[in-house]
């Protein structure tokens, strides 16, 4: 087991190399099918004629780690943002499938003669869930968000992909929450409020103090997930009131014209989720065990971090949580949208990551609906860094077998 590092959030960031000096660099404004502006960065080299594209639906992947790696290896890279890189309080997959399509119509405008999307952690179920959408027919497509809003993808132009790579993926941002969420909180108001029958990081009920590794007993877990469930079922109910709310007061502006409806529909109301990095995997390593190191995503101790700034969902609206961080109500949904997933497939699983347990990989591999479909493991964290000082990182591992299968099925540029 590793040892704690004194730094919150150590490991998360990981520097990428140089990049080719042949490197031609290009910023590119798209719009999508509804009107949104987004931005992305393609990166080519000389003889590219396979693209791999990088997107996270929070996240700025611009500098990702494999970057260079992927360039080196004779493929052209696009990093797009989303609408709401970031900045997710108003983040709505339904949305930010837009986005995607709007970064895939401009490539094939490129000429380019294979598109690969790339999606690392959250990155995976956006293209899982773009490829499921994408390959349906327009009028079969989610017509509607968890909250009720149109979505637009019936008439909006999805191309197809010509393969796709999926990197530490884990289940959803929603089904992510769901399993890290403190269901002790008695509260909602007050971020200290606590069932103490149900806190993960009281000794009485299992945890012990780090770096030791924490030992629940099958009652308590079994406790633990059937509240964590029963949590974000009543955060759902307050996302639905508060959606059915702003859509009464919309409907009567469209009867009254007066400004005060206005005001009504346009009052933000937000959700605010307290203490939301409380996985017991990631303090007791004995669960669903891995070569991965002891704490969260976001740093060695949890059982501080659970009652810091920093976690998913912490600030949302409700149409954001219901499309986005619900467990229970999103359709991002890897599992989910994995039958969809036809197109050639890749899935490199990290053997240390502390999002995407071993389990969780096996069941969304196994819902994937590709026939050309190679899983391969490597060691490394989720962020592809190395397990142990003086290994290769989990992404120059990564790098080597995303290599090998796209020279086994696209072309490839010559050494630069």
């Amino acid at each position: 087991m590793s040892t704690p590092t004194s730094q919150l959030g150590a490991g998360r960031y990981i520097a990428a190399g140089e990049r080719p000096a042949a490197t031609v660099t290009g910023v590119h404004e798209l719009t999508t099918a509804d009107g949104a502006t987004v931005r992305g960065v393609l990166a080519t080299v000389p003889g590219a004629r396979t693209v791999v594209c990088l997107m996270h639906p929070r996240q700025d992947l611009t500098h990702h780690a494999l970057v260079p790696a992927l360039l080196a290896a004779g493929v052209a890279v696009w990093t797009q943002h989303t609408r709401s890189v970031n900045n997710d309080l108003t983040l709505v997959h339904e949305q930010a499938l837009l986005d995607v399509a709007a970064g895939m119509v401009f490539l094939r405008e490129q000429g380019f003669a294979a598109i690969v999307p790339l999606g690392h952690s959250g990155g995976g179920t956006l293209f899982a869930y773009y490829l499921e959408q994408a390959g349906l027919a327009g009028r079969d497509r989610i017509a509607t968000t968890p909250g009720g809003r149109p979505t637009k993808l019936a008439d909006a132009e999805m191309p197809m992909t010509d393969g796709v790579v999926f990197l530490a993926p884990h289940p959803g941002q929603g089904r992510l929450l769901l399993g890290c969420i403190d269901p002790s909180v008695s509260d909602e108001r007050d971020p200290l409020a606590a069932v103490g029958e149900l806190d993960p990081f009281d000794p009485a009920n299992g945890f012990a103090e780090p770096p030791a590794s924490s030992s629940y007993a099958p009652e308590f877990l079994a406790r633990y997930r059937a509240a964590q469930h029963d949590r974000v079922a009543r955060i759902d109910a307050t996302a639905r009131a508060l959606v059915a709310r702003t859509a009464d007061a919309r409907a009567a502006h469209q009867r009254t014209g007066t400004a005060a409806d206005r005001r009504r529909a346009l009052a933000p109301q937000l959700i605010t989720v307290f203490r939301t990095d409380a996985d017991p995997r990631t303090v007791d390593l004995s669960l669903d065990p891995s070569e991965r190191p002891y704490g969260s995503l976001f740093g060695a101790r949890p059982d501080l971090i659970n009652y810091g700034q920093v976690g998913f969902g912490r600030l949302t609206t409700p149409e954001a949580w219901l499309s986005t961080w619900s467990g229970l109500s999103s359709y991002a949904d890897f599992a989910r949208c994995a039958p969809g997933v036809r197109v050639p497939t890749l899935f490199v699983e990290l053997t240390g990551d502390q999002a995407a347990f071993p389990a969780d990989s096996a069941r969304m591999v196994g819902a994937l609906g590709a026939d050309d479909l190679t899983h391969v493991a490597v060691r490394g964290t989720h962020f592809g860094g190395a397990i142990a000082p003086g290994e290769p990182t989990g992404n120059q591992l990564a790098a080597d077998e995303i290599e090998t299968w796209l020279a086994e099925r696209h072309e490839l540029a010559p050494p630069v």
